[in-house]
């Protein structure tokens, strides 16, 4: 039996493991359209110019907004001011915004309505490339929750969606 070099071992299972990273149901063309649109009338930055990164931690995760063209200064003031926003609606239980875009009945989003005074940490900070917000909970249902809710964001936002992983503390897009 022929051994593998371990650097190739190595490479091997990484690929495996990204390989292994289940997929998110791509919503159908015309839900995307209709969410893009409804998007645009709460999203102040173009939605064809960023990519939203959704990265599943094991007590929440983190939701990024960057820019597809680096340097474009203007869309990351569009989206550090939309993001540092949000994350302080979130923190306070109000997420109209995404019932807005995604709908009232977005998986995830009545538990995270729900949530107390503290169970549910949000917190944004400004990325090179735009803004990122991170999610925590102790509670094992509202981090399964926050999950369903980025699973739903990464359908329905198609082309301009993108799962992420979390490394060694280093964000990472697939």
């Amino acid at each position: 039996m022929k051994s593998i070099p371990v650097i190739q071992y190595a490479m091997l299972c990484g690929l495996l493991s990204i390989l292994a990273v289940p997929v998110a149901k791509a919503a159908d063309p015309g839900r995307q359209a209709e969410v893009s649109a409804r998007g645009a009338l709460v999203m102040p930055f173009e939605l064809k110019a960023t990519t939203h990164i959704f990265t599943k931690t094991q007590d929440g995760g983190v939701q990024q907004v960057v820019t597809k063209k680096a340097g474009d200064e203007h869309q990351i003031h569009l989206i550090r001011e939309h993001l540092a926003l949000i994350a302080d609606h979130f923190s306070k239980g109000n997420f109209a915004e995404p019932a807005n875009i995604h709908g009232a009945n977005m998986p995830g989003l009545a538990e995270l309505r729900q949530a107390k005074t503290g169970e549910l940490t949000v917190s944004y900070q400004d990325l090179p490339n735009g803004g990122q917000i991170q999610f925590s909970a102790h509670d094992p249902l509202l981090v399964q929750a926050l999950h369903k809710w980025f699973d739903a964001q990464l359908s329905d936002h198609g082309a301009d969606a993108m799962r992420g992983h979390k490394h060694a503390n280093m964000m990472h897009m697939q």
